[in-house]
C-alpha cells in the first residue's frame, strides 16, 4: 500500500478584498512606501475635518547607509497632498497627525509631514441623459410601465428603459 501525500485547502472564505490588498500592498510599499492599511484608514487618521480634503501619498525613508553604525530604524517623511488653503491649517495640526499616524503604525513610522497642494477629491463626472426613445420602442416602455402607481417610481424606470432600449451607438 503506498503512502500517498494529501494537500490540504483551506476551507476558509477570502474576501476579495484580501486577495486585492495582497496584490496591491507590495507594490504600494515599493513605490511610495505606504500600504492600503493606511489609505483605507486615513479618514479616522485624519480625522473629519481633513478626511475630505487630503490624502497620503508616499512615505520617503532614508537611505542606509552600509558604514552607519547605528543600524537602526530611522522613520521616514509622509507626503500628504491636500487642497488649497486647507492646507495651512493642516501644517499647523502636524503634531497631532504624526502622533495619530504613528499610533496607528505601532512604531515612529513618521518624523516629518510635507503637504503638497493639489487638487484631492475626485471630480463627479455626469453622464447626458439619453435622448428619448422614439416610436415602437416608446410604445413598448410604456406598456411596460403601466401598473406603475409611484410617480418616483415610474420615473426611475422611464430612464433605466430609455437607457436599456436605446440603439446602440
Amino acid at each position: 500500500m503506498a503512502f500517498e501525500k494529501k494537500t490540504f485547502r483551506s476551507k476558509r472564505v477570502l474576501q476579495i478584498a484580501e486577495i486585492a490588498n495582497g496584490i496591491i500592498d507590495p507594490v504600494l510599499a515599493r513605490r511610495a512606501g505606504i500600504s492600503t492599511a493606511l489609505l483605507g484608514s486615513w479618514d479616522e487618521i485624519a480625522g473629519e475635518q481633513f478626511a475630505d480634503c487630503s490624502r497620503p501619498e508616499k512615505i520617503a525613508w532614508p537611505r542606509r547607509d552600509a558604514s552607519d553604525d547605528a543600524g537602526g530604524y530611522q522613520p521616514g517623511v509622509l507626503t500628504i497632498a491636500c487642497e488649497g488653503s486647507r492646507a495651512l491649517f493642516l501644517s499647523h495640526t502636524q503634531g497631532e497627525l504624526i502622533a495619530r499616524i504613528n499610533a496607528f503604525f505601532g512604531f515612529p513610522a513618521v518624523r516629518q509631514i510635507r503637504i503638497v497642494q493639489k487638487p484631492v477629491s475626485q471630480a463627479v463626472k455626469h453622464r447626458r441623459a439619453p435622448p428619448p426613445l422614439k416610436g415602437e420602442a416608446a410604445k413598448r416602455l410604456e406598456g411596460m410601465m403601466e401598473g406603475i402607481e409611484s410617480e418616483a417610481l415610474k420615473k426611475a424606470v422611464a430612464r433605466l428603459g430609455t437607457a436599456v432600449m436605446q440603439k446602440k451607438r
